[in-house]
């Protein structure tokens, strides 16, 4: 067995997940002292230690017992307070650990030329990239796929022949010349056999192609690396900086869940290293400073990961002193970096520092005083296609931000189609999907807003953005509601088709684009199919809501409206309505509080429910009319009831419109609006 031959075989693995779990552990021990930490570190060196000496690593075992050591003393110790000498002496112990633990992981040194190799049929290749075994594991699922096609077809065949069989069978049946019994009943026979195999036959290629396409995204997702993995060692380098320099920093990281490419991670893994350092020797202050400044005495620094469309954007925040400019203006002074005679602004001067050789450090240590760091990080940005932009406040911080474009990009997506096309949304940024019956997606898509939940959002015909030669929309759809930059707005789709498992790429330079498509995946048969863009799809909503719903004059001021409803929801909803129609809404939840506000403020229009307690709408409609400063005023009765009786007394009472909730049209409603209201 291979397993006999190698005994580390599984260890290494074990002992790889051991030594990071124990290397995040420490580091989270020396700024949260939870007594469940140490528990948990002593159960992880247990665990290594009694692997190790299964498979006879003695350096290992022994360490790892040294360490069980240091912490036993701690065990149920509340709070937790490890001496700063035993916490170095932990980052020893597993940085040995961790030495040994790599140098098994090193492959063995090829055995001499002169003696031949006879490897048996169950011996394992040479080791290889992972990435390598998936691509080909990925390959041969495209191959599968290229196979099952062909059984596609032959379903479509075995489905016209049980048509035509059918239809001979019928002529049999009735005409005139049908033959025998005996052959009408074997056409039959033949036409349900035919039947029930091509059934089966479509509902395998179905479940076959639905594995094959999840078991397609889950490999190719196995490709891209978590952004958390690059985490822990971020942390190691805020702590030994700041052991170095003797101050107290707070490591703090979010978005560990963004995936990516292993060689992008590592690139920024490495930039990223000086940005920590430079954050903690330049940026945060002293104890004694920190405090004269009303800061806490210990520092804090965040990593924080966010993906956006196909970009990734990598930031290091920290609450120090921020970029000193004035040493910075003197030191390019001093080298001749700048020109004499003008001043120059923080930008200038921060570019300089991306552009290295410049360091505000008194001498040089072994973690500042070279100039180098910065324009790492620029050169890393540049080398991805990516950026470095800085935001300095001084006195309070500094935010480090690298941008770099995603090749690869692993999703859940939510198939749509709109216009003939399929497409998919980015699951994650998707809330809620509605049925849109063929009126209210008419309303929709002509005044670019939907009503949702009791606010109105912008609303954008996926097929029309897409500038599809598609039919006229007029028949049921979708709304699907999605979220990005904190903003609400519903994409009207044909019908929904499944979710999917993928991951996405970005288009040929040449390829042109709209800003709603992010990139392509590749489908089960093999097929491009555009991945689309939440941020674009927000951005392109906004921008068609501006052309459909011709925005008012800005030049032109208007009356606000005072709408009178008993109910919440109703009064929330009419609001949004008008409000992102341009007009300015005040509320009210009773007819008499309604008339006080009326006497308060000069109003445009009044926008009022019949069934309330105390006064009803019809009696508010004539009270208004009725008084001489604000009979001039028009007022919109929105009922539930919808009788001939009911809308004659509106008239009577002087209502200058009439809507019925049931039949409620928002673009009905602005229509009578922009009709009454100057």
């Amino acid at each position: 067995m291979a397993e006999a031959r190698d005994p580390l075989r599984y260890f290494r693995i074990e002992a790889r997940e051991l030594v990071d779990q124990i290397s995040a552990a420490v580091l989270d021990l020396d700024q949260e002292p939870a007594p469940d930490l140490v528990a948990r570190l002593l159960r992880y060196a247990h665990t290594l230690k009694g692997a190790a000496r299964v498979v006879k690593q003695s350096e290992i075992a022994d360490r790892a017992h040294e360490f069980e050591d240091v912490l036993v003393p701690h065990r149920g110790e509340t709070p937790v307070l490890v001496p700063a000498e035993e916490m170095r002496e932990l980052l020893r112990l597993n940085d040995e650990i961790a030495r040994f633990v790599g140098e098994l992981e090193k492959p063995a040194a090829p055995p001499p030329e002169n003696k031949p190799v006879e490897m048996a049929e169950d011996d394992e290749p040479a080791p290889r990239a992972a990435t390598a075994d998936l691509d080909e594991l990925l390959d041969a699922i495209g191959e599968a796929s290229a196979r099952i096609a062909p059984l596609r077809d032959g379903s479509r065949t075995l489905s016209r022949l049980h048509r035509g069989v059918e239809a001979l069978g019928d002529r049999l049946r009735v005409g005139r010349a049908a033959g025998d019994a005996g052959a009408r009943s074997a056409v039959q026979r033949l036409a349900g056999e035919i039947g029930v195999l091509g059934r089966r036959l479509t509902d395998a290629v179905d479940q076959v192609e639905r594995e094959l396409d999840e078991v397609r995204g889950r490999a190719e997702g196995l490709r891209l690396v978590a952004a958390g993995t690059i985490f822990t060692a971020l942390h190691r380098a805020v702590h030994d900086a700041a052991e170095a320099e003797g101050k107290r920093v707070r490591f703090a990281a979010h978005g560990a869940e963004t995936r990516m490419g292993p060689n992008v991670l590592n690139q920024i893994n490495g930039a990223f290293l000086h940005v920590v350092r430079n954050a903690v020797v330049h940026g945060i202050e002293s104890a004694a400073t920190r405090k004269a400044a009303g800061k806490p005495d210990e520092g804090s620094i965040s990593v924080d990961v966010e993906r956006r469309g196909r970009w990734v954007y990598f930031r290091c925040t920290d609450d120090g002193r921020g970029f000193d400019l004035t040493a910075l203006r003197r030191v390019a002074h001093a080298r001749g970096l700048l020109p004499e005679g003008r001043e120059p602004g923080q930008q200038e001067l921060i570019d300089l520092v991306l552009h290295g050789g410049i360091s505000t450090s008194g001498a040089v240590t072994e973690v500042a005083g070279r100039g180098i760091g910065m324009d790492v990080a620029r050169d890393v940005a540049l080398q991805l296609g990516g950026a470095v932009n800085i935001d300095n406040r001084p006195g309070q911080g500094a935010t480090v931000e690298i941008s770099v474009p995603l090749t690869l990009l692993s999703m859940n997506g939510l198939i749509v189609e709109a216009g003939g096309m399929v497409a998919t949304m980015p699951l994650d940024a998707v809330r809620q999907c509605v049925r849109l019956p063929a009126g209210d997606a008419v309303t929709a898509a002509a005044t670019g807003r939907f009503a949702h939940e009791g606010q109105v959002v912008p609303f954008l015909p996926l097929a029309r953005t897409m500038s599809l030669s598609a039919p006229d929309t007029t028949g049921a759809g979708v709304a699907v509601v999605l979220v990005a930059d904190d903003d609400t707005v519903a994409v009207g789709v044909d019908r929904l088709a499944g979710t999917s498992t993928l991951v996405a790429r970005p288009l040929p330079d040449l390829a042109p684009a709209t800003p709603v498509i992010g990139g392509v995946a590749i489908d089960s048969d093999g097929n491009p199919r555009l991945v689309l863009d939440a941020h674009g799809l927000v951005a392109e909503a906004h921008r068609d809501v501006m052309v459909a719903g011709a925005p008012p004059d800005p030049g032109k001021p208007r009356m606000p409206i005072l709408v009178v409803d008993d109910s919440l929801t109703t009064r929330m909803l009419e609001r949004s309505i008008l409000e992102s129609a341009g007009y300015e809404v005040d509320l009210a939840a009773s007819a008499e509080e309604g008339l006080d506000r009326a006497h308060r403020r000069d109003y445009g229009l009044f926008l009022t429910d019949i069934d309330m307690p105390g006064m009803d709408g019809f009696g508010f409609v004539a009270t208004t009319r009725a008084d001489p400063t604000l009979g001039h005023i028009p007022a919109i009765l929105v009922s539930s009831r919808a009788s001939a009786e009911d809308r004659r007394r509106g008239e009577e009472v002087g209502a200058s419109a009439y809507v019925i909730k049931g039949e409620f049209n928002q673009e009905e409603l602005l229509a009578h609006i922009r009709r009454l209201i100057l």
